[in-house]
């Protein structure tokens, strides 16, 4: 079997199930495992955000939309020497990854007609029952259910532990800086699985914007920096834009020393495995006191 994976979460499934050896094309951001980059990419963005602020990304991704042009392209010659059996892909959002139905088009341009495998997970659950249904799909079932087992049993495990804690700080992960994003689908999930409370995001739904003064009234003790696909500098870089704000200095969060960037491009943005390690990572940020394990420098920083 040749597969196709056109997002990077499940790029990931792909390897974690022993499949990289039948991965013929990846697009543009799959870097995780590193030998996923060498693949051949056949999307491309259409723009290159890598020297804009988050605030000129948003009015370009804006725009694109607006105009019905998207912000992903794809390669239709690479995608026909790839020749795959299986192409994955997702219906989840059209900013994070090339539309379904642009997939769809560039199919129908193959002489070959490859199976497409649409992933859009909004809770964790969902994740796991993708890994499943990539594992069904290349006939690696048993290997999918092991990988899901395993995963099960990491989420089980920080759930038990902050089933009883007596305060779950109320907890805010924002997802874009300019315009303000709260987190949302698997993030309000994680949160509470992790030990905290998500009192601004939707847990199931897409992230949204949110008035600034609604984070203020919300008086957020814990506050996470997850910028859509950024990594941890990136993410870094982004607190000047909060620190402008009226208000931040008060923040709970802010004057106890809680406020953290993670790098959610690995760890958060992708709905593949690692989003088991992004929760057992939120716990050891909530609660100190019951996960005291060390933070890996590169996922995750103190940042005020």
């Amino acid at each position: 079997m040749r597969i196709c994976s056109l997002l990077p979460s499940a790029t990931e499934i792909v390897y974690a199930l022993g499949l990289g050896d039948r991965l013929f094309a990846v697009s543009h951001e799959c870097d995780y495992p590193p030998e996923a980059a060498a693949k051949p990419a056949v999307i491309r963005p259409v723009f290159d955000a890598s020297t804009l602020t988050s605030r000129e990304i948003d009015d370009a991704v804006m725009e694109h939309l607006r105009q019905g042009t998207g912000v992903y392209a794809i390669d239709l010659d690479r995608l026909r020497r790839a020749d795959p059996d299986l192409i994955l892909t997702q219906e989840l959002c059209d900013v994070c990854a090339v539309p379904y139905l642009e997939v769809k088009r560039a199919i129908e341009q193959l002489r070959s007609r490859p199976r497409l495998l649409s992933l859009s997970p909004a809770l964790l659950g969902d994740v796991l029952q993708d890994v499943r249904r990539v594992g069904e799909a290349a006939g690696k079932e048993r290997e999918a259910e092991t990988v899901v087992e395993q995963l099960q049993s990491r989420i089980d495990r920080v759930a038990a532990m902050t089933a009883g804690v007596a305060q779950r700080p109320a907890t805010f992960c924002l997802e874009w800086t300019d315009p303000l994003y709260v987190a949302g689908h698997w993030v309000p999930e994680m949160v509470e699985l992790a030990g905290g409370t998500d009192g601004l995001g939707m847990k199931g739904k897409p992230s949204t914007r949110i008035e600034w003064d609604r984070v203020v009234a919300y008086a957020p003790e814990v506050i996470i920096l997850m910028p859509c696909g950024f990594d941890l500098p990136r993410a870094v870089s982004e607190l000047p834009i909060l620190a402008r704000l009226p208000g931040w200095s008060d923040l709970p969060a802010v004057r106890r020393g809680r406020v953290y960037a993670v790098d959610a491009g690995a760890y958060f943005s992708r709905s593949g495995p690692r989003l088991v390690d992004g929760l057992e990572l939120l716990a050891r940020l909530i609660h100190r006191e019951l996960f005291p394990e060390p933070i890996p420098r590169e996922s995750a920083r103190q940042v005020s």
